[in-house]
């Protein structure tokens, strides 16, 4: 499913090379890794299926990940010899806004990125 969305996200930015958007390829990289990150945290820390949406409006892509955790993700302290769990320490630094809101079945975490 990681992959899968990886995939997904990547051929939803090529299309939008094809209609004219300039996006950086450094920036296109961070986005398939933010995407990565936050599905691999609904995969690995919610019990039922997740969902990846994708919306790129003047350059800046929003990415929005559900599942059915009601939990919201927390970043933790900086531990540089901590091995394992830097995903959304990641996606942070990589984001422009990263948010959670709750829903009825669960959560949506959303990160922005501007990408051009």
């Amino acid at each position: 499913m990681i992959a899968e969305a990886r995939s997904f996200a990547g051929a939803f930015l090529d299309r939008a090379v094809v209609r004219g958007v300039a996006v950086v390829p450094m920036k296109r990289g961070d986005a398939l890794l933010v995407v990565s990150e936050l599905v691999t945290n609904a995969v690995r820390h919610a019990p039922g299926p997740c969902s990846l949406a994708l919306d790129l409006d003047e350059g800046l892509l929003k990415i929005a990940v559900s599942d059915t955790s009601k939990r919201s993700p927390q970043a933790q302290a900086f531990e540089p010899r901590r091995i394992g769990q830097h995903g959304l320490e990641i996606v942070v630094a990589l984001c422009d806004r990263v948010d959670s809101v709750s829903t009825a079945r669960g959560k949506i975490v959303c990160a922005q990125i501007m990408v051009v």
